[in-house]
This record gives C-alpha cells, structure tokens and sequence, in this order.
C-alpha cells in the first residue's frame, strides 16, 4: 500500500535526463505566495504612526547575545578563508547529537555522522527539503505537501519549488491550533510527499503532546511521506519543555527530518545556523542536494553553535525574560481577545474579530497607537470554503524588553478596548 521509496539519482544526473527527455517545466507560483511583512508594508503605507512606533511584528530575538560569541568568532576568524564542508564539522553534529540525547528521552542516541547536518539557519533548510522530499518517494497522483495554516511561509513557497501541491491544513481553536489528523483522507495521505508541523507552533504557540506525534509518525510510515518537523520554538515555553518528533519516532528515525534553530534558542537570529536530524537515508539524499544548492556554515559560526549547544544557563536565563513578558501580558491583556498564555512560542494570538479583523486592527494600531503587529490574514491562505483561518487574528511578538512590552500592552488595549 505505501509508496515506493528510491533515493535520488544525483543531482547532474536528474538534469541531464531532463534535458534529454521533455522540455524544463514552466515555473508554477501559488497565490499568495509573497511575504507577509511586504504586504503589511503595503497595507500601512505612509500613513503615520500615531505614537512613537513600537515593533511588535517580526518574530526577531531583542534579548543580549551570549557573552561567549564574540570571543569565540575573534578566535578562529581565520576559518572565515576556507570553505567549510556542506555537512558540517564533526565537533558540531557530535555537539548536537549530545544535546538531542540531552534534551529527549530518544530511543536511541543520534549518530552524529550521519543523521546530523548543519544549515545555514532553518528557513533555507526548511525550503530545500521540500525538493528533496519530492526525489525520495513515489506518491501516487500528484504529490502534495501537507501544510498547517496559519504557518511559516518557508513551508508553501518549497512546495511550490518543488512542484508540489501545497494542501493547507487548518489550524483553529476547535482542533487546538494543530492539524486534525483524523480529518485526512487515504487519498491525500497515498500522495503525500511531505508533512510540515510546528511544535510550538508558530503563531499560536500550541504544543502537540506525544500521542499526537505517534500518530503522526504512524501515518507518515504506513503512506510512506516525510514528516518535517520545525522545532525551533522548542525552548521556550511557558510549563514544560515540548516533545520532539524524534521521541515518537521509534528506534530508526524513518520518516522524519527535525530542524532546529539558535536564532530563538540562544537569540541570535543574525548568526544564521541550525540543524537537520533524523531518517539517515533521507539524510542522504538532502545532503546530495546541498552538496550543490545550498550555503555553506562558515566554521568560526559554528564554534559558536558548539559552545551554545553545550551551554544551557543562557537558555534559562532567555525563558525567563519571556516568562516575565508573558506575565505582563496575563496583568494588561487579561481575558480579552480570547487570549490564553501560549504553551510555547513567544507570540500573542489575539481574535479581533469584534475589532473588525485582521488587517483593520493592524491599521488601527498603527495609525492611532504606533504598534506594528502582523494581520494572521497574512500569515494564512484562503481554504477551499474561502474561508481564512487568521482573518480574524493578530500575531504580536513578545520580542521587546519588559518596559517597551508593558508600553505596547497598554497602548494596544486603549485601541481596541
């Protein structure tokens, strides 16, 4: 009943019989496609704010470094002349496999050699998956990519390079901000090529809990497609720390890929590296790929991921300035906009649907408040029914410090009441 895995001719090789047997497909772009901050640029304008502006919209880390980044970078800057390889450094996939043993209960631990790859941060990892996925099985019919909705734009536009059909999944309050599994056809699922879940989930910071990821797990080996875990929230949350999709997936690790990131873990979204791990033969065929498409980690980057993989004070220390933000948060917000402290993640998810929706809130805080939130219209597609999932939603991030936090708290309650 599953489809045929084959792993993926090289990357030359696929050219070249492409070349030789059919003309190179004309480009396909989705709707919708484009980034959600241009389109709030668009939608704001040159309209005025209204106060001293106040960034609440991307997702980017205020928090101090880590004192020990410079000093390692001055370090081994003469790394920064040679090119370092695509799979990284063996000090870095030994670090990470520690602390992937470290952080779960595994089944196993991960062999660092071959089910660990260094990215250049999990956006360009994210994207590349997806056209590896495609080569390394065979779904009957079209092959489509299972994407939650609301989600991380990397997601659909990989899809959509790869060919695929992006299938958008609905996440709302009545399925607990995550797929419903049990609403997936055997026809979808038989030409699945990948399954994209965040955990925390990116806006709305819901946590899956480990039956949920079982049965996902299930599912992604009975119809033989990948599951792409985005896992980058995974250190900061609000209780306890969330499980990992390699905690459910057995002894072998088939079927998944999990990607991490420094750039919340450690708040440095400028250094621009993370990891993949999993399923060593899809690990195979991705490097393949990035053997030949993707940027290199230049190696004094990572020393520095090294350092911060073996180092959790820092990691404490960030939970805990988000802990006090999500309290001012529970303080000012309170029961209003249907807002409940997120499990994970550090963003509000706030329902505006009284206040006249998405993009009407986002105009209405910046132009009488000076608060520049995302409309979840944005960050969302329209589903077959026509209907949004974040229409009637705001992303805020809770990335400014405990004063500029509390200033925006308050300044986004007197606009919308």
């Amino acid at each position: 009943m599953a489809p045929v895995m084959r792993r993926a001719p090289p990357l030359f090789m696929m050219y070249r019989m492409t070349r030789e047997s059919a003309p190179l497909p004309t480009p396909v772009r989705a709707p919708n496609t484009r980034s959600p901050f241009v389109r709030l640029r668009e939608l704001l304008g040159d309209t005025p704010p209204g106060k001293p502006a106040i960034s609440l919209a991307v997702g980017e880390p205020q928090h101090p470094i880590p004192d020990f980044v410079g000093p390692i970078i001055a370090k081994h800057v003469a790394e920064f002349g040679r090119y370092p390889a695509n799979k990284g450094l063996d000090e870095f996939q030994q670090a990470v496999a520690q602390w992937l043993g470290r952080r779960y209960t595994l089944p196993r631990p991960v062999d660092w050699a071959s089910e660990v790859l260094v990215l250049n941060g999990t956006r360009e990892g994210l994207f590349l998956a997806a056209l590896a996925a495609k080569n390394w099985v065979t779904p009957r019919g079209r092959p489509a990519v299972l994407i939650p909705n609301p989600f991380y734009a990397a997601y659909a536009t990989g899809a959509v390079a790869a060919e695929c059909e992006p299938v958008y999944l609905p996440t709302t309050r009545t399925t607990g901000f995550l797929p419903d599994l049990d609403l997936l056809s055997e026809e979808l699922l038989a030409r699945t090529a990948a399954f994209y879940i965040a955990s925390p989930s990116n806006p709305q910071g819901a946590v899956a809990n480990l039956a949920y990821l079982e049965k996902l797990t299930a599912l992604a080996r009975r119809f033989g497609f990948l599951i792409f875990s985005d896992e980058c929230y995974c250190e900061i949350y609000s209780d306890r720390p969330p499980h990992g999709m390699l905690e459910a997936a057995g002894p072998d690790f088939a079927n998944v890929a999990i990607f991490h990131s420094l750039s919340k873990r450690s708040s440095l979204p400028g250094l621009r590296i993370g990891f993949a791990a999993g399923d060593r033969s899809f690990m195979r065929t991705y490097l393949e790929l990035r053997n030949v498409a993707a940027p290199m980690v230049p190696t004094p980057l990572q020393r520095v991921a090294i350092a911060a993989y073996s180092d959790e004070k820092h990691v404490e220390e960030n939970r805990r300035l988000y802990r006090e933000k999500f309290d001012l948060a529970d303080q000012i917000i309170g029961d209003r906009y249907g807002y409940r402290r997120p499990a994970g993640g550090f963003f509000l998810w706030l329902d505006v649907a009284a206040q006249g929706g998405s993009e009407t809130a986002t105009q209405r805080l910046w132009r009488e408040a000076g608060l520049r939130v995302v409309p979840g219209r944005y960050l969302a597609r329209e589903q077959k029914d026509g209907s949004n999932p974040g229409a009637d939603y705001i992303r805020v991030a809770m990335v400014q410090n405990n004063e500029i936090t509390a200033e925006a708290m308050h300044r986004l309650v007197a606009v919308l009441g």
